[in-house]
């Protein structure tokens, strides 16, 4: 049988939407629809797409969300429900890859672009606003189905159908969804993400935080 060939099913992308949470003004840009043709990947998103909240959701290392068709299909047995490109709130819905299992610092050619595999997505309640279900960010959570951040690294064009070619590897074996699962479940492996170069500032910052000692560690 001839290997599956990695590829872009949609590029989505979306704008800031306002909506009462609870009584209160909120906003957030995780509704995201398929675009056409080409689309520009450059700074810190892609032509288009804007991120309401860039400290959680945007930046150099969360430029772009890949979520995989194959989770989505996953999710729509889970909630018995069809699901469409881009509900998760993903830029690229991928197909034949499995992204949870991708390396940081992973990096992949799609279209003229090349973006590098940076960390999972942690979900938030915004999530469960999209997805209509407060609970479902703890249902995402338990799922160890993160989906992954994008840095891009050479700006280009992306678009649907594009091939993703994994054109570098890094030399350790810690995944996006050991990074989830450490920050979710295992803290005692926090200083496994501290031997990692290709790990975010602020992740770093996190796992420095969480492998320090604690003033009353020493009277334990």
């Amino acid at each position: 049988m001839t290997p599956q060939i990695a590829k872009i099913l949609s590029v989505n992308v979306g704008g800031v939407r306002k909506f009462d949470y609870h009584g209160r003004p909120a906003q957030s840009a995780i509704w995201k629809s398929p675009v056409g043709g080409r689309v520009a990947a450059r700074g810190i998103n892609l032509a288009g797409d804007i991120q309401a909240d860039r400290e959680s959701h945007g930046g150099f290392d969360k430029a772009v969300y890949a979520y995989s068709v194959e989770d989505q299909r996953w999710w729509e047995r889970e909630i018995g429900r069809p699901l469409s490109y881009g509900e998760f709130g993903e830029n690229l819905t991928t197909e034949g890859i499995e992204l949870n299992d991708a390396l940081v610092g992973e990096r992949w050619q799609i279209g003229s672009a090349v973006l590098e595999v940076s960390e999972p997505r942690i979900p938030c309640w915004r999530l469960g606003v999209r997805m209509n279900d407060e609970t479902f960010p703890r249902r995402f959570t338990k799922a160890l189905r993160p989906g992954t951040y994008l840095r891009i690294v050479v700006e280009g064009e992306v678009g649907e159908g594009d091939e993703i070619r994994v054109t570098e590897k890094p030399d350790h074996q810690l995944t996006i969804r050991d990074v989830f699962r450490i920050y979710t479940r295992d803290r005692d492996e926090v200083p496994r993400l501290l031997a990692i170069p290709q790990l975010s500032e602020s992740w770093r910052r996190w796992a420095e935080h969480v492998s320090r000692p604690q003033p009353n560690d020493s009277a334990r």
